[in-house]
């Protein structure tokens, strides 16, 4: 289908279509983005009543916020990665999604402290 023009410049794309900026997305990016995207379709689909699912649910937001700004702090997704992991417990059926996203979360490096403000 394409573009098709709003009037005013606006401009609304097919489904699929993305726009092309010229500039290079980091793998690590798309890696955490697919991995956490992964993790929420799975503990979606998981009907168990968790106790802290909602907080799984925050904090897998948290990541995929953080990935989309392009440049995420470690110590930050680490931090959502453990309260991540804490509230799913030991759910095997999430826990290959769940090694998915802390293997994307390892691929940004080793842990450093939070910047001193």
């Amino acid at each position: 289908m394409g573009n098709v023009r709003l009037g005013a410049g606006a401009v609304v794309r097919s489904v699929g279509q993305r726009r092309v900026t010229g500039q290079a997305v980091d793998p690590r990016v798309t890696g955490l983005r697919s991995a956490v995207s992964r993790l929420r379709r799975e503990l979606a689909a998981h009907r168990v009543d968790l106790a802290d699912r909602e907080i799984a649910e925050d904090e897998l937001a948290a990541l995929d916020a953080m990935a989309v700004s392009g440049a995420p702090e470690v110590w930050r997704l680490r931090r959502s990665l453990l309260l991540v992991a804490g509230s799913l417990g030991s759910v095997s059926a999430l826990s290959e999604a769940l090694a998915g996203v802390r293997h994307a979360v390892e691929l940004f490096g080793p842990p450093g402290p939070p910047a001193q403000r």
